[in-house]
């Protein structure tokens, strides 16, 4: 690939300013440090069965979150060919939102998987068919049989590390998890992911610039943000590598960038985040001790304050990519 992450970033020494959490040793630990520890003020901002990924804008900014959103699970549903007694499966599922659509509105049966307790108990309370598990164990005998269609609304990003990128296995990583999700689906069926990835402005910010300690405004301080945000992923460069792991599994049906609406999906997080309510404010005032003995958790904290995931998007240190695959073998 002319174009490839390991050409257009490649590995540098890592260096304890940009450093992730040294408490985190596990997917587990990293889906909960990231998810379940601010769990309820993502809920209390974003509602019951939020969705917390992309929406789908697709260049009407005049849309609210939620029509976005709902434009985002519409165009999904019917590139999956969903319907009533259709069974999905949801790897990564979040706080439910798909699942909810799927259930509510489509008429299918999902069955969703996330590592994040905070999450997994939240979906279940609220009905949905959720289980605690790592995404990447699923299998046909796990739930019964195979599935019409899967589904990864951002959990593809969190598959590969840092150290296993440097070790040269990310598409190794890659090419194992779609041929997973292959033996989900019948020949004919349906996959769709969505997933952030490097973007093309990021060879432009060395990884051993990446400093907490820097500029505020900085790309390099944005950059180490992320970092502590998700200490055990690494995501891939530009929308290549998923197309060419997918081979020979599947064919590519759509793809698009939702780079910029992943821009103003972000300030409309940002806006409810900053919404304060009687019972929001008790939750971070509960998070006060934490924040005194934590500096990891004041990093965590900082993401409200500096939006690095806006950041990123803004300035194309990031991009994003929304898939459909159809399997072919």
């Amino acid at each position: 690939m002319s174009d490839s992450i390991e050409k257009v970033l490649p590995p540098t020494t890592d260096t304890a300013k940009s450093q992730g959490v040294k408490s985190v040793t596990t997917k587990a630990e990293e889906m909960d440090y990231c998810y379940s520890v601010p769990d309820k003020i993502f809920q209390e901002s974003l509602g019951r069965n939020a969705h917390f990924s992309n929406a789908r804008y697709m260049g009407d900014y005049s849309m609210t979150l939620e029509e976005a959103q709902t434009a985002k699970c519409k165009y999904v549903a019917e590139m999956l060919h969903l319907g009533p007694g259709k069974r999905v499966m949801d790897l990564g599922c979040g706080w439910g939102g798909w699942l909810r659509y799927v259930k509510d509105v489509v008429g299918a049966d999902g069955v969703g998987v996330t590592l994040s307790q905070g999450q997994a108990k939240h979906n279940q309370d609220t009905g949905l068919d959720v289980h605690l598990m790592d995404m990447r164990t699923v299998t046909p005998e796990t739930f019964g049989g195979t599935f019409d269609a899967v589904t990864a609304f951002g959990s593809f990003e969190h598959l590969c590390s840092y150290e296993e990128y440097v070790e040269g296995k990310q598409m190794d990583i890659y090419r194992t998890f779609f041929k997973q999700v292959k033996e989900l689906i019948p020949i004919g069926g349906r996959f769709y992911m969505q997933t952030m990835t490097f973007g093309t402005k990021i060879k432009d910010v060395p990884r051993e610039n990446w400093d907490i300690n820097a500029d505020k405004d900085s790309d390099e301080y944005t950059m180490a943000l992320m970092v502590k945000q998700f200490p055990l992923s690494w995501v891939p460069y530009m929308e290549k590598p998923a197309i060419e792991a997918a081979e020979p599994y599947f064919k590519l049906i759509d793809m698009s960038s939702g780079r910029l609406d992943y821009v103003k999906t972000n300030e409309e997080w940002i806006k409810r985040y900053k919404k304060l309510t009687l019972r929001k404010l008790g939750y971070y005032l509960k998070l006060v001790p934490k924040y005194i003995k934590d500096p990891e958790f004041r990093h965590m904290l900082a993401m409200l304050r500096y939006s690095p995931n806006k950041r990123t998007f803004e300035r194309s240190l990031f991009d994003h990519f929304r898939y459909v695959f159809e399997r072919v073998e």
